[in-house]
């Protein structure tokens, strides 16, 4: 098996515990040598000035290529486009740009009436301002709010043409769920890279919480497999096992690149990639 490229999704802290934690996961996974990390946004953009900070950080001290969320939730055109220019001024130039969640108790998402009203004309204004590397997301379960896979496909390649180089998908918990959508892509005409999204099960209870939240189908045999575990207390080794697996399915079929969502807890992230083959390649210093 051919040794996949990797990259990992980190969340901004909101306490000091959080802060070690987050730099403890970065510390883990560093050595693994990541093609790049990200560093996310929360609902309704509530950790904006966070995610500016620790990728400001992380970029300037870990030496990971690092790339920063950016959303079109509650804020103006201006002030999103001038994110992204304090991004590029941090030596920041790799944007994973999305719509972003509605804030928590919102129906759906509503546009600023000064702001962008689609990750689409988000990324076209990216793209115009200059010399960004654009990824988006992309959904191989059906997004909640899209009519069909065909929908979610079509929307892809205008995000695409709109100046994307890459997409990130949401999580899955089967091959063929991927593979089934990637297909699809290619029949559209889409040619960019498409990088699976992979959530090690850290927790279970949270993991179906996501799931719901996100429209990724949970198979049964997934649910009865940790609700065994659960009461055996299993659940690390069963959560390793099927992760292991299917970014093994993945690769077979001709995936070359893994996204992981460690969620800033990096052992069994860690784990799994030992289990690809993915070794430490270098040490990452310590911030003075």
């Amino acid at each position: 098996m051919a040794r996949p490229d990797i990259s990992f999704e980190f969340f901004p802290p909101k306490n000091i515990e959080a802060t070690f934690r987050l730099w403890d996961t970065v510390q883990v996974l560093a050595p693994l040598a990541p093609r790049f990390v990200s560093v996310t946004y929360g609902a309704g953009g509530t950790t904006r000035d966070l995610t500016r900070e620790v990728v400001a950080t992380l970029n300037k001290h870990s030496g990971l290529r690092t790339a920063a969320h950016l959303t079109c939730v509650e804020a103006t055109r201006e002030e999103t486009l001038k994110i992204a220019q304090d991004f590029a001024a941090a030596g920041v130039r790799d944007i994973v740009a999305l719509r972003g969640d509605p804030p928590k108790g919102a129906d759906g998402f509503t546009p600023h009436p000064d702001g962008f009203a689609s990750s689409v004309d988000l990324i076209e204004a990216l793209s115009d301002a200059g010399d960004f590397n654009i990824r988006v997301g992309a959904y191989p379960d059906v997004h909640p709010e899209a009519r069909d896979m065909a929908a979610d496909v079509e929307y892809l390649k205008r995000k695409f043409d709109a100046g994307a180089s890459e997409a990130l998908t949401q999580f899955f918990f089967e091959a063929e769920t991927f593979f089934r959508f990637r297909d699809a892509c290619e029949k559209a005409g889409i040619d960019k890279p498409i990088v699976p999204g992979i959530l090690p099960i850290e927790n279970w209870k949270g993991a179906r919480r996501f799931a719901q939240g996100c429209g990724a189908t949970i198979p049964a045999w997934v649910a009865d497999a940790f609700e065994k575990a659960e009461r055996d207390g299993r659940e690390d080794l069963l959560a390793t096992a099927i992760c292991t697996e299917l970014c093994s399915d993945l690769i077979d079929g001709g995936v070359d690149s893994l996204h992981f969502y460690t969620l800033n807890r990096p052992e069994l992230t860690r784990d799994v990639c030992f289990a690809l083959g993915v070794t430490p390649e270098v040490r990452l210093e310590k911030v003075a």
